[in-house]
């Protein structure tokens, strides 16, 4: 038996040494798109599956719908073999298989581990020996072994002997000039010593250092601190931003003073609540998991509670300043700068903007708003406006009753917002120095 696992095992990993074996990329959004590029880029085939047809249709036309990837990448890869397509079955084609879907949190703030599911589910009559599936999405410990490997065995397959299980977290970061796919460690934990070895051989083509931990749960958790970490720090400057508003004391000051001690302190800065895929989302799946051991995470859901009021603090502040100029926040005309949820990308995933549009527009405001990145507001899930970017002029600027900052694109002309806006509400700490139409929050 080890011998007929060792050569099973040997064969799969020669195939990614030597750049022969066909790569499949599940989900081809925020992560999956990029790793597909990387891989495609150092000769591999990759067989792109997604159940967006729009997307597939616009990946194979060599069109890109994410900002910082260019269409000419996409054609690229598609003219070195790589192609996107629909239909689940083509599954059996790759020796890869790393799934790269949204693990969102349900209405009770639990995880949601739908698309995951549905996504191996729909895998599974198609997988064979002599492959090797990874999980990407953010999950809590335990989801690999206790939810996958059940799946992936159901057709009698054995992982660590026919096939293989390993969970290796996403550290994207979209925008980041700093970073790419190539450059940023990959953690990767396999359910048994087998399994890791062939992710290791998997990931090691691409990326510059892999680094092993001892099983799929030391992974999942991994990725949980990473993102718990700047969940409870963001959660802090957030709470102290509150106080030093009380105190008249600007907190970006601070910050930045506090950030020249050159060991011992890491910069965070406030802003009008969490947004992304997953610093809003990924402390829940501890909490949830954690109550299975009748552990209650205090100082996690306390950094969860203060950044979710975040937007309702900062409309508190934009309500006080309408007041403070006889204004009411119902029949104002609100224009919001910036929507993604942060700066200079188009990623929309869990924006506080939109929370903030919605408040606002419950409230009876004329919610306009501004973002280069992001020129129609996209269909979401659970959030719906049909509105498009206006064009920033002094006209437009000096037509609304209040501009609310709450992502400090660098393609925004800061000094021509200043000179002709009525009101501005800073929640970026942009304004540095202190002006009659500026509010800090």
């Amino acid at each position: 038996m080890n011998e007929k696992v060792n050569a099973v095992k040997a064969e799969l990993i020669a195939k990614l040494q030597n750049k022969s074996a066909v790569i499949g990329i599940v989900g081809l959004g925020y992560v999956g798109l990029p790793l597909m590029l990387r891989y495609s880029e150092i000769g591999f085939k990759v067989l792109g599956i997604d159940i967006d047809s729009a997307k597939v249709q616009k990946l194979n036309n060599g069109e890109s719908y994410i900002e910082h990837i260019s269409a000419d990448a996409i054609a690229r890869a598609g003219s070195a073999g790589f192609e996107a397509t629909t239909d689940f079955s083509r599954a059996s084609e790759a020796d890869a298989l790393i799934i790269c879907v949204p693990t969102p949190l349900n209405a009770y703030r639990e995880p949601d581990l739908s698309f995951v599911l549905n996504t191996v589910e729909a895998l599974a009559p198609h997988m064979r020996k002599r492959q090797i599936v990874s999980l990407e999405s953010t999950t809590y410990p335990g989801t690999t072994e206790e939810e996958l490997k059940p799946r992936v065995e159901a057709g009698g397959l054995v992982v660590g002997e026919d096939v293989f299980l390993v969970f290796s977290p996403e550290r994207e970061d979209p925008g980041n000039p700093n970073f790419e796919t190539r450059t940023i460690p990959k953690v990767c934990g396999g359910v048994t010593p087998n399994c890791l070895e062939v992710g290791v051989a998997l990931y090691s083509p691409a990326i510059d250092k892999v680094v092993s931990v001892s099983s799929t749960q030391a992974a999942e958790l991994t990725k949980l601190l990473e993102n718990i970490h700047r969940a409870v720090n963001i959660g802090l400057v957030n709470e102290m931003k509150i106080i030093a508003d009380k105190m008249k004391i600007d907190i970006h000051e601070v910050i930045r003073a506090a950030a020249t001690k050159p060991f011992g302190f890491t910069a965070y800065y406030p802003g009008p609540g969490l947004g992304g895929h997953c610093i809003p989302i990924d402390p829940f799946y501890l909490t949830w998991k954690a109550r299975q051991y009748g552990l209650h995470t205090r100082f996690i859901e306390l950094a969860g509670e203060i950044n979710s009021d975040m937007p309702s603090w900062v409309l508190q502040k934009l309500t006080d300043a309408l007041n403070d100029r006889s204004r009411s926040v119902k029949g104002a005309k609100v224009l919001v700068l910036g929507i993604a949820y942060k700066k200079n990308v188009d990623d929309m995933r869990e924006s506080p903007s939109v929370e903030l549009m919605e408040i606002l527009r419950d409230k009876g405001a004329h919610v306009s708003y501004a973002d280069p990145h992001v020129p129609v507001f996209p269909k979401m899930r659970e959030h719906h406006f049909d509105l498009s970017s206006i064009e920033l002029t002094a006209e437009t600027i000096a037509s609304y009753d209040v501009l609310l900052l709450a992502t400090n694109h660098d393609a925004f002309d800061y000094e021509l917002i200043l000179n002709n806006a009525k009101l501005i509400i800073d929640t970026r700490g942009v304004y540095l120095s202190a002006a009659p139409n500026v509010v800090k929050a």
